[in-house]
């Protein structure tokens, strides 16, 4: 009997037969080793922050299988005081940071009610950086990622003051977490403790403003992005400090993201999805179920919610 080798069933026709690949080859399988660790330095209140989203979801749903990511809190406002405290931006008090803020929701297509700070302003953004360390610590990174954007939807969408213990309870408590333990243990030794290791964290990375990405590969040589950039930037980024040029995935579907998400605006997804924003109801249309969200508009800009 004659002695048949190199035979296989092939997985797509389920046919057998002899093999056409070699008999032996080495294959990578460290290709989507995260061997980067990106440290993205932020505050709650940060309007630019808030104003560079889609880009940043982008560039995350993306390439996010070559770094690890860190969230780390930069402490924007510790306190106000007599004194101007954005000088370069006419910011001496609570009441000049409503104007600015709406130039920068206007300008990016994230926009900003911001009139809050006129009524009843954010003291702090100590107390909500708090509560995301308490998250970060005992549900992970994606949890206080979460939180991090509720908190901003709450105070530039729905001008909330995210200062106020009830507040943070509300929007913790929203994500299926207990707000009334989270926010108490944020308040002390622990939570004051955590945020100052951020502090530490943003001056040895050299942070001086928000947001500030920092990529920082295994030889410990990192790229630095300050402020809001476009996608490239990142790409560009992470492509020197892995030494080549990553592979993108391609974004899930809308559905899918929405599900995730719960509110996006027009903006988000004309740059997951690289659509006009004169084709993004039609997008929309095509890419959802009606029952399944609703339309919304806030300060001219579309933004997209879940059906409850």
């Amino acid at each position: 009997m004659n002695e048949i080798n190199n035979m296989i069933c092939d997985i797509e026709t389920g046919v057998c037969g002899v093999a056409e690949e070699e008999e032996m080859e080495m294959i990578d399988f460290n290709q989507s080793r995260k061997s980067i660790n990106l440290y993205y330095v932020t505050d709650p209140i940060c309007s630019h922050c808030w104003a560079i989203e889609p880009t940043l979801r982008r560039f995350m749903k993306q390439y996010g299988n070559y770094f690890n990511f860190q969230t780390v809190m930069g402490g924007l406002l510790e306190k106000w005081h007599g004194g101007p405290v954005d000088p370069a931006n006419g910011i001496n008090g609570p009441a000049d940071v409503a104007g600015h803020w709406r130039e920068v929701g206007k300008h990016y297509r994230m926009p900003i009610d911001g009139s809050l700070m006129i009524d009843n302003p954010v003291l702090s953004s100590y107390p909500p950086s708090r509560v995301f360390k308490i998250i970060q610590k005992y549900h992970g990174e994606e949890k206080a990622f979460e939180y991090i954007r509720r908190a901003r939807e709450a105070l530039f969408v729905f001008n909330k003051n995210i200062g106020e213990a009830s507040v943070l309870v509300e929007i913790v408590n929203g994500m299926g977490l207990d707000g009334e333990v989270i926010v108490k243990e944020a308040d002390e030794k622990i939570g004051h403790d955590l945020l100052n290791e951020d502090f530490l964290q943003t001056r040895n990375l050299g942070a001086r403003g928000f947001p500030t990405i920092i990529m920082v590969n295994e030889e410990n040589k990192g790229v630095k992005i300050v402020g809001g950039r476009p996608l490239e930037y990142y790409v560009n980024g992470l492509t020197q400090a892995l030494g080549e040029k990553p592979l993108p995935k391609q974004p899930a579907s809308l559905s899918a993201l929405l599900e995730e998400e719960k509110l996006l605006f027009s903006k988000e997804i004309e740059t997951m999805y690289d659509i006009e924003k004169g084709d993004i109801k039609a997008f929309v249309e095509r890419e959802l179920l009606q029952d399944r969200y609703q339309i919304k508009e806030f300060l001219g800009e579309l933004y997209f919610t879940i059906k409850n």
